[in-house]
């Protein structure tokens, strides 16, 4: 971790913990990212106005809430104003895991293609989890 950044105040950033979405269905979510994409549910509980799920990445965590009140389906961020566009997730064939989340009917948004950003990335495909919130879905560079 010694080439992580500095902050000047003597606190070393150690990586990303986690991001925060929220769901309208913690079991509809659950089986969506952990039985379909692979992630590991490491705490499930109940809050002050719902549910709280963390799910392990491998690299960071989801932190995913489902309050008791009726949520709407996500909203895409426009280019032009600031906020989460998507989330992303790295696997070793991007086709494969595409193929395989069509077969259940999960929705594609683009792709497999060959990434834009070459510099970073081989492949990319863009997908909706089942509240419509976009995840991308890459093949890391060789280097990476």
């Amino acid at each position: 971790m010694s080439d992580m950044a500095e902050t000047g105040t003597g606190a070393r950033l150690l990586g990303l913990e986690h991001v925060g979405m929220t769901c309208s269905d913690l079991d509809r979510t659950i089986a969506f990212y952990c039985g379909l994409l692979g992630l590991k549910l490491a705490l499930r509980k109940t809050a002050p106005n719902g549910e709280v799920i963390f799910l392990d990445t491998g690299a960071g965590m989801l932190e995913i809430g489902c309050p008791v009140a009726d949520v709407a389906r996500s909203r895409d961020v426009p280019p032009h104003e600031a906020g989460m566009r998507h989330v992303t997730f790295a696997f070793d064939n991007v086709d494969a895991m595409v193929a395989r989340l069509n077969a259940v009917g999960i929705e594609t948004i683009e792709g497999p293609r060959p990434a834009f950003f070459n510099e970073m990335l081989k492949r990319v495909a863009f997908v909706r989890d089942p509240d419509g919130i976009i995840v991308e879905l890459i093949e890391r560079a060789d280097w990476r």
